[in-house]
């Protein structure tokens, strides 16, 4: 008898019509969104619930996903923020023994669409060379697919750009933060003896970013995305830390911008990162724009315009600081050795700072570690 190819039970659609057929895992239903890639090795977990990626679905181009399973040690935030997944092969039984769940299963309880068997080398070509595209992935058990309901899905979808997508992240309220960074062999530490008072402001904060601030000797009090000056002034802080986030930073700053500059008028030091260190240069004066397929990864070589030195690091923005815009005191000190675009500013002569990497690199390489210590010492007591 000749042998027949299962029926696909999950279709990615793009925007452009073209569409792509596999095996689908994880919730059923139908997702649109925004398509990137990621080409991290590791942390699949982390990236799924970096509340970063809300409005996207990530393609991961390592093709071992799903093979050391999941546990809520790696969570970054409650749940997954990306709408979904695409790899090259579906997950295969979990082999590690922090596993305590399987990625397919964690997915489907989660409400995360994803598909596997797809020619993923191809996919990240076309992001490539054509810009993120707008997608619509679909899981039916049955294969049963209304493939131009899809594609007008995609084509529907409103984009990334002039959406605030802080606000659908952040934290509902204000909560206190003192767990530290893992270590070998007790997990997670408890910081008992802080010696910065910090508030950091949460755009979308992952754990990690939190738990470095601790073992970096602050106490950590975290604020709404729409917190104002005044809300932070009242906690006098030692310092302020701007976190990461998703959507367009220009929509976000119409409430972000003012609070910045309430904070700077006040001459304390600031601490921005990725979505918090555009806000920080869109509160300077500087402007940002969308990028053609953003950076993703952990893999990033980053160069320090001040002293040299390359360092590898974790990314995932969709928008950048345009660094022609910067005005006059406010100095570029990263680069991206990828694309040339900014990886970061300082405010000649003041404790403010940011960069577009990811230091508490979750998952990635630690190389940029020092600069929350950096931000530590610039505190003062």
């Amino acid at each position: 008898m000749p042998h027949r190819t299962p029926r696909p039970t999950a279709c990615l659609a793009l925007a452009d019509g073209t569409l792509f057929y596999g095996r689908g895992f994880g919730a059923t239903g139908t997702r649109t969104a925004e398509l990137c890639f990621n080409t991290a090795m590791t942390g699949y977990q982390e990236i799924m619930t970096d509340p970063s990626y809300a409005g996207q679905i990530v393609t991961f181009t390592f093709p071992h996903i799903g093979n050391v399973g999941v546990n809520p040690d790696d969570d970054e935030t409650a749940d997954p923020v990306a709408e979904g997944m695409v790899v090259k092969w579906s997950p295969t039984e979990p082999s590690n023994w922090r596993a305590v769940e399987r990625l397919s299963d964690w997915l489907a309880r989660r409400g995360r669409v994803a598909i596997g068997g797809i020619d993923t080398r191809r996919l990240t070509r076309a992001i490539r060379q054509q810009g993120a595209p707008h997608v619509a992935l679909a899981h039916d058990p049955e294969g049963n697919f209304d493939v131009e309901a899809l594609v007008a899905a995609a084509r529907g979808f409103s984009g990334l750009e002039g959406l605030d997508l802080a606000k659908t992240v952040t934290c509902a309220q204000s909560y206190r933060w003192n767990e530290t960074r893992w270590a070998w062999p007790d997990g997670f530490g408890t910081q008992t003896e802080p010696r910065h008072k910090v508030v950091a402001v949460d755009y979308g904060a992952k754990r990690n970013i939190l738990r470095c601030l601790a073992s970096a000797g602050c106490d950590v009090t975290v604020l709404p995305a729409t917190a104002t000056a005044e809300d932070v002034l009242a906690l006098d802080p030692d310092g302020v830390f701007l976190s990461n986030g998703p959507g367009d930073p220009a929509a976000t700053g119409a409430y972000a911008v003012p609070m910045i500059q309430g904070v700077l008028d006040k001459d304390l030091p600031v601490f921005g990162i990725c979505l918090g260190h555009q806000m920080l240069a869109l509160a300077l004066g500087g402007k940002t724009v969308k990028m053609n397929h953003g950076h993703h990864g952990a893999n990033h070589p980053v160069k320090d315009l001040e002293t040299g030195k390359v360092e590898i690091t974790s990314m995932n923005h969709g928008f950048a600081v345009d660094a022609q815009s910067l005005p006059s005191g406010v100095e570029e000190t990263h680069r991206s050795l990828f694309d040339g675009s900014n990886c970061g500013i300082r405010l000649s002569g003041k404790p403010v700072f940011s960069v577009q990497h990811h230091p508490e690199a979750s998952p990635g390489p630690q190389d940029s570690f020092y600069l929350f210590e950096r931000f530590a010492s610039s505190m003062g007591r």
